[in-house]
């Protein structure tokens, strides 16, 4: 897999660690002369650059928004004193952290986005299995995103890793991710969480989410979890039109088992996606193929 790939996934999944240009290439499986003359190439960006510019732009955002302590805010853009996170933020944008938050805005600085993850369909996807679950109960953080930019969803997860294990009447170890309540203008919200017995006690941080007895295709992702969305788009452009059956609007959600390392994204996956027999897809549910998630 494109090694640049795996650093878009990398960077945005540990944009609050302290990571080096060596960490982003061990991840990737190159050397870091590869990765940078790569990442350049392909992007017209430096990757370093890129990486600070990421974090200083989500720095932003959270003081745009009112966060309370700047140090901290600091320290998860991996800045280690408040100075140097002014005098770098102050170059980057020409406001300072506390201008910034006093005006509630970031209408007049440009923010960098992050990079969209390749969504070429892979050429050869494996036929699925069927499974029929009975009704679920999942518990975790929720975000709302629009299908044409679920960018922020890696980033997600490293939030979420405090929880694993201390959710109360958690099931079993695997995580999920779960699209559901989507709108017609291709909005949806993206839960990653895991299975819980009930609700009772659940921290105000954690939403839960019920779903129905359903039947699913499920597809088997065994490559680096950055290129899912190729994956996801095979599914919904390959296999459904040939497949005889529809998408029943019902959540869809990823399988993370303990095989796959949520630090290298390596391991594996799988992609259940709800459906129905029919030779026509049900209009209803069309805006479920902008679940890709990365």
């Amino acid at each position: 897999m494109d090694p640049v790939q795996k650093a878009l996934w990398f960077v945005e999944s540990h944009l609050r660690d302290s990571i080096t240009l060596e960490d982003i290439a061990t991840a990737c499986e190159v050397s870091p002369f590869h990765l940078t003359r790569a990442f350049t190439a392909l992007t017209g960006l430096s990757l370093i650059r890129y990486v600070r510019a990421r974090r200083l732009s989500e720095a932003a955002r959270l003081l745009a928004h009112g966060a309370d302590n700047i140090l901290d805010v600091a320290l998860d853009a991996g800045y280690g004193s408040h100075e140097a996170f002014t005098r770098a933020f102050r170059d980057r944008f020409g406001l300072t952290p506390e201008q910034l938050r006093a005006q509630g805005h970031h209408d007049n600085i440009s923010l960098t986005e992050a990079i969209v993850m390749n969504t070429t369909p892979i050429p050869n996807l494996a036929e699925p299995r069927f499974e029929t679950l009975g009704p679920m109960l999942f518990a975790g953080l929720v975000e709302r995103y629009d299908c044409e930019s679920p960018v922020g969803i890696p980033a997600q997860w490293p939030r979420l890793m405090p929880w694993l294990g201390n959710i109360p009447k958690q099931v079993g170890q695997v995580a999920y991710g779960v699209c559901y309540n989507f709108d017609q203008e291709g909005n949806f919200d993206y839960m990653s969480g895991v299975e819980v017995k009930d609700a009772a006690g659940l921290p105000q941080e954690l939403k839960s989410l019920q779903t129905a007895a359903q039947q699913y295709a499920v597809f088997t992702h065994t490559e680096h979890v950055a290129s899912i969305r190729a994956t996801i788009a095979a599914i919904w452009g390959q296999w459904f039109p040939s497949s005889g059956y529809r998408a029943s609007a019902a959540p869809t959600f990823e399988r993370y088992g303990p095989e796959f390392n949520g630090t290298t994204g390596l391991g594996g996956l799988e992609i259940w996606v709800p459906v129905e027999s029919g030779v026509a897809q049900n209009p209803a549910s069309r805006g479920q193929k902008c679940h890709d998630s990365l």
